[in-house]
């Protein structure tokens, strides 16, 4: 077996008058993730993790914010091209684990949403993937309410 490991991690500014996505699921709240896209910080920091175990570098090299094809995309979009790039590897995901840091929401009424929708999206078993979701105690730019970040970890395996 040959493996291969990446970890991501991506933040965005909180603001009003947009809505907030993490994990392709849209999560109810007075704010939402400022970015070129829809701005969801999970899928952008397990989009880096995939992209740098396959050694093809990050989010910002393959979807640009200066190409206006990417304005307002769903991330799922993005993450479904970095599957096909996955796929093409001859990598499977081995295991996936993520921690969302965020003050508010309270988003552990999510993670089973969240977890059963990126699952779908990759095409893995729910044992493959673990999401966590952390506070920042109050400390900082996600504790002040002013942001959203995530590190995604993944491992790939190929053969045998």
């Amino acid at each position: 077996m040959q493996y291969k490991v990446g970890i991501g991690y991506d933040i965005h500014r909180l603001i009003e008058g947009r809505p907030l996505f993490l994990g392709a699921v849209k999560i109810p709240y007075i704010k939402g993730l400022l970015g070129y896209s829809d701005g969801d910080v999970l899928i952008h920091a397990l989009c880096d993790a995939l992209l740098g175990a396959l050694a093809l570098g990050d989010i910002g090299e393959l979807f640009p914010d200066t190409d206006p094809e990417y304005r307002g995309i769903a991330s799922s979009r993005l993450l479904g091209i970095v599957k096909e790039l996955l796929d093409k590897s001859g990598y499977k995901i081995n295991n996936l684990d993520v921690i969302i840091i965020a003050q508010e929401p309270t988003l552990a009424p999510f993670k089973k949403q969240i977890k059963e929708k990126l699952c779908a999206l990759l095409g893995i078993e729910q044992d493959v993937l673990n999401i966590k979701a952390k506070t920042n105690e109050g400390l900082g730019a996600v504790g002040h309410l002013e942001a959203i970040a995530c590190y995604a970890m993944v491992s790939l395996a190929k053969g045998g």
